[in-house]
């Protein structure tokens, strides 16, 4: 694909078959292809035109950094305590009204159903409230579903997309229009080339978007490379060597969240329990005393403390995700506690623990989360 150009063809057409498949009639014209997530959104607020952005706090460490580049400004309001990815309705409605009243002009809500930082999902009836919110307000939702196919049990947690509660028939007013959007790398194709797929709706503001999205891609010299159309059309088009591949994923992820959770729950940090992704959040304000010993008097300081005792960029400090500098707060990726396997059986890496000889395989960075929560609770732990 020349430089600049916007992706047509056959990854289009798995998209829409992509979504299809997830009960939301897509059709091959209605989808925009870019190199990556954070591309795509740059490109979706940027023809959305001026205005102010509002996210969810926490939320994904690549959503606020693009409204900046942009120049936009950015409202965040807190998520609701049973979940993360989505705000609080009632703050949604509170926070904008505010920032309209002070001469602000909030246009795109950005939010997650299967939320990065905190490993969860919002509940259907929340996430309904959050959309009569949004359309109340006359705010675009740009929904990121990129981990909506990492649940750890499908039938458990239940994934609803913003578009699927706006386009019924008889559904909220179009003011509450939804684009879809997913980076392909955190479910189809992890270890491929950068790429992202967004959904537009089938009514004119959404033709409208699509084809002002083109254009800033365009404008920008950026599109999907031809070397990646058809390895992003094989991922869309979900063969069954992928899906193997990708529950074996999952189920790893699964148990290294559960082990983590637990670990830290049990030495007294307060998060909620990982759904689905590769992270969890956690509130480490009950080890405040020892933290402010050591140094760490805020989430930078937390960030900076938590590479060095657990040797490697296992944390994201709370700054990053929206959170105020002060807080205790971070996003741990729970890869932290993978078996170091080099070589080339990468799928036996993703692979749950085994049963027996744990510390056979235990990696380093495991052994030291155990040291440190020893250290900050001053309890052993094995």
């Amino acid at each position: 694909m020349a430089r600049g150009e916007v992706a047509t063809g056959a990854p289009t057409a798995a998209a829409a078959g992509y979504w299809r498949r997830r009960g939301l009639h897509t059709e091959p014209e209605r989808v925009v292809l870019a190199p990556g997530g954070s591309v795509l959104l740059l490109a979706l607020l940027a023809a959305v035109g001026p205005g102010a952005v509002v996210l969810p706090r926490p939320c994904a460490d690549w959503y606020e950094p693009q409204a900046r580049l942009l120049g936009r400004p950015v409202h965040h309001v807190p998520v609701p305590a049973e979940c993360g990815g989505v705000p609080d309705p009632f703050a949604l409605l509170e926070t904008v009204c505010r920032a309209r009243a002070a001469g602000a002009d909030p246009r795109v809500l950005v939010l997650s159903v299967a939320d990065d930082p905190t490993g969860t999902c919002a509940p259907p009836e929340l996430l309904h409230e959050v959309c009569e919110a949004a359309a109340s307000l006359g705010l675009l939702i740009i929904s990121d579903e990129s981990g909506r196919d990492t649940t750890f049990d499908p039938h458990e947690t239940v994934i609803v997309s913003p578009a699927q509660m706006l386009e019924v028939p008889g559904g909220l007013p179009e003011a509450g229009t939804a684009v879809v959007l997913v980076d392909l790398r955190e479910a189809l194709l992890p270890d491929g080339p950068p790429a992202a797929a967004a959904r537009f709706p089938h009514t004119r503001r959404g033709a409208e978007l699509a084809r002002a999205v083109e254009r800033v891609l365009l404008d920008l010299g950026v599109g999907l490379a031809e070397e990646a159309r058809g390895p992003v059309a094989v991922a869309l088009e979900e063969p069954e060597a992928l899906r193997t591949e990708h529950r074996a994923r999952v189920r790893a992820r699964a148990a290294y969240g559960a082990r983590l959770h637990r670990a830290l729950v049990e030495a007294g940090a307060v998060c909620r329990p990982p759904r689905l992704g590769g992270a969890l959040y956690a509130d480490l304000s009950p080890f405040g005393p020892e933290l402010r010993r050591r140094g760490a008097t805020g989430s930078a300081s937390l960030e900076a403390e938590l590479t060095v005792a657990l040797g490697g960029p296992w944390v994201r400090g709370g700054h990053r995700l929206g959170e105020p500098p002060q807080t205790l707060r971070a996003r741990f990726d729970t890869q932290l506690l993978a078996p170091a396997r080099p070589g080339p059986d990468r799928a036996a890496a993703r692979e749950p623990e085994p049963a027996v000889g744990r510390a056979a395989w235990e990696p380093e960075a495991s052994r030291r989360l155990r040291r440190l929560l020893t250290s900050l609770t001053g309890t052993r732990r094995d």
